[in-house]
């Protein structure tokens, strides 16, 4: 099994969104056995997921992941793990770092041969959570917006994966940062030449040579408050998201199943 985490120190960049279409993709087009581990106690993720019906919602909320020894779920292809109140508990719990991590890391093992992939969601303050993810994690991918403070915090990210790397998980692998709600703006354009100018080692780049980037669309928005994968939205805008997002999550899913 392959974990990815989407995490992001800010919020609003659509990280949720992804996680969501990912675990669609992954499931439904690629016919892989898939856990959705929703982390952020606003449930984005959650509420969209249920609202779908393609996954069965696990009795067993995330906070009890990191709380409690889980070694069981629900026998089902596509799972999620729901969000619940707990979680916002825990930005003040950070003695218990070590625990959180710990049975975390303990569950997604029991699951190693239950699933193919693994998503886990994570709130956009780097709390516990966040660190615990990036700990048990293989993967990490952060959507951000082109605002001149995501970009700004760009370094703070890549020095907090640097940290996890050097210290408790030398396997953590950057897949990359993916802007994310792109507008054809001046001030856009001029972020994304900034970040294919000096951090174009963090970014995705395509089989076509282009880096990787997802523009603003309705379908988008549309595809996540109606729980659906957006292929499955019967409009043309529809399509032309989707023929943008296909090849950046080929490119995710590549990237994972190369690094075996």
């Amino acid at each position: 099994m392959k974990t990815l985490v989407l995490a992001n120190q800010k919020g609003g960049v659509g990280k949720s969104a992804i996680a969501c279409q990912l675990g669609y993709f992954l499931s439904d087009m690629l016919k892989k056995r898939v856990l959705i581990i929703d982390l952020d106690h606003q449930g984005n993720s959650t509420k969209s997921i249920r609202a779908s019906g393609l996954a069965t919602v696990s009795a067993i909320s995330s906070s009890c992941l990191l709380t409690d020894h889980v070694t069981t779920l629900e026998d089902a292809a596509f799972v999620l793990v729901p969000s619940d109140p707990e979680l916002l508990r825990m930005e003040r719990q950070a003695d218990k770092h070590n625990t959180f991590a710990t049975n975390l890391d303990g569950f997604l093992t029991a699951m190693e041969d239950r699933f193919d992939f693994a998503i886990i969601d994570t709130n956009p303050n780097p709390d516990i959570r966040v660190v615990a993810s990036l700990v048990v994690s293989d993967f990490v991918l952060s959507p951000i917006q082109l605002n001149q403070e995501a970009v700004d915090g760009i370094a703070a990210l890549r020095n907090q994966i640097l940290k996890i790397q050097s210290t408790l998980n030398p396997a953590l692998k950057l897949i990359g940062i993916l802007p994310n709600l792109v507008d054809p703006t001046p001030f856009q354009r001029a972020n994304m030449e900034q970040l294919c100018t000096h951090f174009s080692c963090l970014m995705i780049r395509l089989a076509n040579g282009k880096m990787a980037a997802i523009s603003t669309r309705t379908a988008v928005a549309e595809a996540q408050a109606a729980g659906i994968p957006i292929w499955r939205i019967g409009k043309t805008s529809a399509r032309d998201a989707w023929g943008q997002i296909r090849p950046i999550f080929d490119s995710v899913v590549t990237s994972m199943e190369v690094s075996s």
